[in-house]
């Protein structure tokens, strides 16, 4: 049974999901959040269906164990893998980042082709395409895998001269001006949105879906009368499987605060 007290899990192959919990925590002041870097298996994108599902229930579990009333799988991977599983096996709502993704895509085009960009995982399962497809957009949807965005964001270079030169490398046999909106499919991508966009310029609307996926969650909680309204003092709770440096600049980039890691075993 969900508690109105209880906080919201968040779980994510690494630190792409922080993208996510910053939005939840923007959108919900008031609420305590729980987040897990599955840092000592990451990554995921390269894993099998099989592997993605054991280690994303494996992360599930544990954050239910820790009372959540709600789970948010903030990876593209996961969501893809393991989403429609996590749903059968918990009984606690769980969003995912897809769905939200691509309805935000479609708010800004439902006609133009889109392209997504995403993990080697995520666009070899499918999952957006049949999502739009979901959402009954028929047009064309290309899929582009870009492994070395990533490492990119965990290192910092959010606006960087190489970043930049990355992604021009992955675009160039790409006609970008085709499409009527380029989707960020990997919560790591987000931190790049400003290299994205001084190599676009105003080519492409560039989206994500991490700021819907807020507003769904707070709204499913408002109506279930589980979302916290009243001004209060808040946790926010922070566990990987491996040790995190304080330092690091994607959780500077994020947060104000500093965030320290507790390191679990699971």
């Amino acid at each position: 049974m969900s508690s109105l007290t209880g906080p919201i899990g968040v779980f994510d192959s690494g630190l792409g999901g922080l993208t996510i919990l910053k939005e939840l925590a923007t959108t919900m002041p008031w609420e305590d959040f729980v987040y897990l870097g599955d840092i000592a298996r990451l990554p995921y994108g390269t894993k099998s269906q099989q592997v993605v599902a054991k280690y994303s229930n494996t992360c599930a579990n544990f954050l239910c164990q820790q009372g959540i009333k709600a789970l948010v799988v903030a990876c593209n991977t996961a969501t893809a893998m393991a989403l429609p599983l996590l749903r059968q096996q918990l009984s606690i709502p769980v969003l995912g980042v897809i769905e939200p993704g691509v309805r935000a895509c479609l708010d800004i085009s439902e006609k133009n082709p889109i392209l997504v960009l995403a993990t080697e995982g995520t666009v070899k399962s499918e999952a957006y395409l049949k999502e739009f497809q979901r959402q009954g957009f028929h047009g064309k949807v290309d899929q582009l895998f870009c492994p070395l965005l990533v490492p990119l964001a965990e290192e910092g270079w959010f606006d960087h001269s190489i970043t930049k030169d990355v992604i021009r490398n992955y675009l160039s046999s790409t006609d970008i001006s085709q499409y009527g909106a380029l989707l960020l499919g990997c919560t790591h991508y987000p931190l790049l949105e400003q290299s994205f966009r001084n190599v676009l310029g105003d080519a492409v609307p560039i989206t994500h879906g991490g700021a819907l996926l807020a507003k769904q969650l707070a709204s499913f909680l408002g109506e279930k009368n589980l979302l916290q309204t009243q001004p209060r003092p808040r946790a926010m709770t922070f566990l990987s499987t491996d040790q995190i440096k304080a330092s690091l600049p994607i959780l500077n980039a994020l947060f104000t605060e500093n965030v320290f890691f507790k390191t679990i075993d699971l």
